[in-house]
């Protein structure tokens, strides 16, 4: 029963599953999610972890960065995270899409470093 509460605890909020739809297009590093939301690591972070201890995601670690991406083993997890994302409108992510891709121009341009509205540096 915990591990319901858990799950429905990680889906109930608007942040994290904005955080699932971006990585329904693949895995993402922490950087990229942080541009994407446009909001400061550490609150990325928190809500990352929220949805790490659901398992909704799972992470990799590659260096000091750690990439995130959708946990597909657990068939209930993936139709609920398919069910929840169904719902929300896709007006809701476009900004989110927008900021993602052109951070992620930026990347593929060879930047280091790309500086972004909170004042954060990212691996680049």
């Amino acid at each position: 029963m915990n591990d319901l509460v858990t799950i429905f605890k990680a889906l109930s909020d608007e942040t994290r599953l904005r955080i699932i739809k971006l990585l329904e297009e693949g895995e993402l590093c922490v950087c990229d999610i942080t541009a994407a939301l446009d909001m400061v690591q550490p609150k990325v972070s928190f809500h990352l972890s929220a949805l790490k201890e659901a398992e909704l995601i799972k992470d990799r670690k590659q260096g000091k960065w750690i990439h995130y991406s959708l946990n597909e083993k657990d068939l209930f997890r993936r139709m609920l995270i398919l069910s929840a994302c169904e719902r929300m409108q896709d007006g809701t992510i476009a900004s989110d899409r927008k900021r993602l891709d052109a951070f992620l121009g930026k990347k593929e341009q060879g930047d280091k470093v790309a500086a972004l509205k909170s004042k954060i540096r990212c691996c680049g």
